[in-house]
């Protein structure tokens, strides 16, 4: 008898061998299939193999890279930079704007500008500034915790007309921009600050033109047919004590008064629709703006390269690669990112944002922002921030598979001659391989 339970014994541990060795054969199949798969999508000899192309898919519950190609070469990464800035807000400002410090004396308030993009700013809920401000009789505004520029490094010099290219500023209103409408024939500007002064008969223009130092914007009366066009003012902090006085109807000075660190802080909101409109709508402004708002309150005073310093230097120190970081949106070609290190900065989102947060946050492909008409699907697949600037276009986020499992990956590409429709083609070709084998 015992006898026989030893050799029935013996038997079930060989098929319980057998079935594991099976199992461990048929996984091995199945991983080399799937990397066979993507190699054959972008690896070498194929569609990608005519520009620079750094690829990263990465298990976010494994923590298993599947696949990898150039991962740990630097590319422009445009718009994808917003989630650096996305990053660090969220680990930094606990999900509330800093909208000004300020101190009182009396019926007066001094207010130096935090950098929340908010107030006036059609895109976003509105912080209850000018009722927050309605029982002083005075307010002064200072500009000196401002220690930067209007425009990030590497901007190009000929965008500063484009609305997607608002300058930065301390205390911003209506968005930096002034919006136009076309009232019989002239444009009028939401901001009554905001000058026009017609252009000669002889410039062929049908919208409006801002002077490049000034504040002064052209118009042909006889060729302008533009419905109402959105352009970027300079800013200043006269201007802007300009506006708090039509808007308020009260006194503003501006005064150079250091901010004190006993000075208080308002929080006009949530961070969390500033973060919706800066990565679904892809927002230059917000996010620019948000990256000051860090700033204020790592170092009290608004520096983005400095900010940006402190958080490379704490936050992000155990990223594989060192970013070269300069600007919170995107804009400047200067910045520089691996895909393994975007990679695992979607994974430290993933940790300190609820994942089903977080992919609601990020465009998601055929449903809304960037990603609308791209990689559609029955049930949304691609959650992700695009970056785009001529000859690059780049994709990182998370993709979810049929198997319900959640992989990180960025997909980047740099100096292509292609148009940009047929790299989002081919690099839906290699998000759907995942999407259905994966």
């Amino acid at each position: 008898m015992i006898l026989k339970k030893s050799i029935f014994s013996f038997i079930l541990f060989l098929q319980l061998v057998y079935a594991k060795a099976q199992h461990h054969e048929h996984l091995e199949d199945s991983i080399r299939i799937r990397y066979e798969g993507l190699n054959a999508l972008i690896g070498p000899n194929t569609f990608f193999d005519n520009h620079l192309t750094g690829f990263m898919l990465y298990d976010l519950d494994s923590q298993w890279v599947h696949f990898e190609k150039n991962s740990h070469m630097n590319f422009i990464p445009a718009s994808t930079t917003k989630l650096l800035t996305f990053y660090a807000s969220a680990v930094v400002l606990n999900r509330k704007t800093n909208t000004f410090r300020y101190t009182v004396q009396g019926e007066e308030i001094t207010i130096w500008g935090s950098g929340d993009p908010s107030w006036r700013y059609s895109l976003l809920p509105q912080p209850k500034i000018e009722a927050f401000l309605q029982p002083y009789k005075k307010i002064k505004y200072s500009t000196s915790n401002w220690k930067d520029n209007s425009f990030g490094r590497g901007w190009n010099w000929d965008d500063y007309y484009y609305a997607y290219s608002a300058e930065r500023s301390p205390l911003p209103i209506y968005g930096n921009i002034a919006t136009f409408r076309n009232v019989n024939g002239r444009p009028q500007s939401n901001i009554p600050t905001i000058s026009i002064v017609s252009s000669s008969e002889h410039l062929n223009l049908t919208t409006l033109r801002r002077d490049f130092h000034s504040n002064t914007f052209y118009y042909n009366p006889r060729s302008y047919t533009h419905p109402g066009p959105i352009l970027p003012f300079v800013t200043s902090a006269e201007l802007t004590a300009e506006i708090l006085r039509d808007i308020l109807k009260k006194p503003v000075e501006v005064v150079n008064t250091t901010l004190p660190s006993t000075a208080q802080k308002y929080q006009g909101g949530d961070l969390q629709p500033l973060w919706k409109e800066m990565l679904q709508e892809s927002d230059n402004f917000i996010a620019e703006q948000i990256l000051l708002m860090v700033s204020d309150e790592l170092l009290g005073e608004l520096n983005a390269e400095k900010a940006i310093q402190q958080v490379l230097k704490t936050h992000l120190a155990d990223l594989p690669d060192t970013p070269q970081w300069v600007d919170g949106s995107g804009l400047s070609r200067h910045n520089l990112v691996t895909p393994r290190s975007m990679v695992q900065l979607i994974e430290k989102l993933d940790k300190i944002i609820p994942r089903q947060e977080l992919i609601r946050l990020l465009p998601q492909g055929g449903i809304n922002g960037t990603l609308k008409n791209n990689y559609k699907a029955p049930t949304p697949y691609v959650f992700a921030k695009t970056g785009t600037i001529s000859n690059n276009h780049c994709l990182v986020g998370i993709i979810r598979s049929n198997s319900n499992r959640y992989y990180a990956f960025a997909l980047m590409n740099n100096n292509y001659l292609n148009k940009a429709s047929e790299i989002r083609s081919e690099m839906e070709k290699v998000l759907l391989f995942i999407k259905n084998n994966f």
